[in-house]
C-alpha cells in the first residue's frame, strides 16, 4: 500500500516540536489532554501540510474512494521503552514519560472528525497497544505474537469502532504485514440471496481471550447479522459461526463469506516504525501475517500504539447511554 504522504525531515520536526509541547497526561486526564489538542487546532498552530493531508483522508473516507491510508515518518516519542512481556501495558505506564505518539493519534482523529472509543477493560485508556503478552502466546489475540485471521476488532462486543489507527512505535526488521480487505470487495463475491441471509441475526461470535480474562461472563455475543448498512461486516474468521437455531441457509452463507475472503482483492502494508496506518474496522476486515521472521524474540517486541474511533460525532453520541463514569467514548465492553 502506497503512503498518502511521507513527511520530510522539516515536516517531521515541525510536527514533533508541536506535539512534544502539550504538557498533559493522556492516561491520568484524557479530557484535558484531548482539549489541549483541540486548542492547538483552534489556535491555528497545526502545520498546514498535516491539516491538508488529514482533510484528504476525511474526504476519501466519506466519498468511498478509500477506507485505508498510510502516513509515513510521522513523529513518535524520542525514547520508546522496551516493555516487559509479562504485563507490557502496566510496564508502559511505568516507563513511558512522554506522549508524542498519543498526541499524534489524538490530533489525527480530531482532524478527520472521528471521536475516540475505548473499553473499561483497558484501564479506560483511549490509547491502547498491539503488543505481545507471554500468557497469550499462540492464541488468537492482538495481545499475542501470533498471526490473526481476517476480522473486525471487538467483533463480539455491542459497541465497535468504525476506524482503527495503528502507529508503529517499535517495528523490527522481520516482515509482518497488516492485511486489509474492503467490504465492497467482499460484496462482489456474494450473490443477492446470500447477502439477504447474511443480513439476518443468524450468527454468533465468541469473545476474545483478553475480554474473557477481564470478565469471565463474556462468552459469546448476542445473535447478530454479518452484513449491515451497505457493506459493513461483523465477522471474525474461525470465531463467528451460526447460531444453534439458525436455518440451514445460514451455514451455506457463512461458507460463502469464507470463500469471498479468499477471492476478494486485498491490500497489505508492512508497518514500519513511524508509520501511521488507519483503516476501517466495520466497513472492512484486517489481518496480521508473519511473512519472514528472522529473530522471533525481536519480532515479539513489535509494538503498535492504537486507537479505536467512531465514524463521526453523531455516531459517538448515539452511544451516550453506554458511557462509563460519564466519560464520552468510554464503554464497559
Amino acid at each position: 500500500m502506497r503512503p498518502i504522504h511521507a513527511l520530510d525531515k522539516s515536516e517531521h520536526d515541525e510536527l514533533y516540536n508541536l506535539l512534544d509541547s502539550i504538557g498533559k497526561h493522556p492516561y491520568e486526564d484524557y479530557p484535558a489532554f484531548s482539549q489541549a489538542i483541540t486548542d492547538l487546532i483552534d489556535q491555528g498552530r497545526v502545520p498546514a501540510f498535516f491539516t491538508e493531508v488529514c482533510g484528504r483522508i476525511k474526504g476519501e473516507r466519506h466519498s468511498g474512494v478509500s477506507q485505508a491510508h498510510v502516513l509515513r515518518n510521522v513523529p513518535i516519542d524520542a525514547e520508546v521503552p522496551v516493555l516487559d512481556h509479562d504485563d507490557p501495558v502496566s510496564d508502559k505506564h511505568k516507563k513511558k514519560k512522554t506522549f508524542v505518539g498519543e498526541a499524534l493519534l489524538e490530533l489525527f482523529n480530531q482532524l478527520v472528525g472521528a471521536p475516540l472509543l475505548t473499553y473499561a477493560r483497558n484501564n479506560g485508556d483511549f490509547f491502547t497497544d498491539v503488543v505481545a503478552y507471554n500468557r497469550f502466546d499462540g492464541m488468537f489475540s492482538g495481545y499475542s505474537d501470533s498471526e490473526l485471521y481476517f476480522h473486525n476488532d471487538r467483533t463480539a462486543h455491542p459497541v465497535r469502532a468504525d476506524y482503527i489507527s495503528l502507529l508503529g512505535m517499535r517495528c523490527p526488521d522481520d516482515v509482518i504485514y497488516t492485511g486489509y480487505v474492503d467490504g465492497t470487495a467482499l460484496l462482489e463475491h456474494l450473490d443477492e440471496d446470500t447477502q439477504k441471509t447474511l443480513r439476518q441475526p443468524y450468527f454468533v461470535t465468541g469473545f476474545d481471550v483478553f475480554s474473557r480474562e477481564f470478565n469471565p461472563a463474556l462468552t459469546e455475543s448476542e445473535k447478530h447479522a454479518i452484513i449491515y448498512n451497505h457493506h459493513s461486516f461483523r465477522y471474525m474468521d474461525t470465531a463467528t459461526t451460526v447460531a444453534p437455531d439458525a436455518p440451514v441457509e445460514a451455514r451455506d452463507a457463512l461458507i460463502a463469506v469464507k470463500d469471498a475472503l479468499a477471492k476478494a482483492t486485498k491490500q497489505r502494508h508492512r508497518i514500519l516504525t513511524g508509520d501511521l496506518f488507519v483503516l476501517a474496522n466495520q466497513d472492512g476486515m484486517h489481518s496480521r501475517e508473519k511473512i519472514e521472521i528472522h529473530d522471533p524474540v525481536k519480532a515479539k517486541s513489535r509494538w503498535l500504539l492504537k486507537t479505536y474511533a467512531f465514524r463521526d460525532d453523531d455516531t459517538a453520541d448515539s452511544y451516550a447511554e453506554a458511557w462509563v463514569d460519564g466519560v464520552r467514548g468510554r464503554v464497559a465492553h
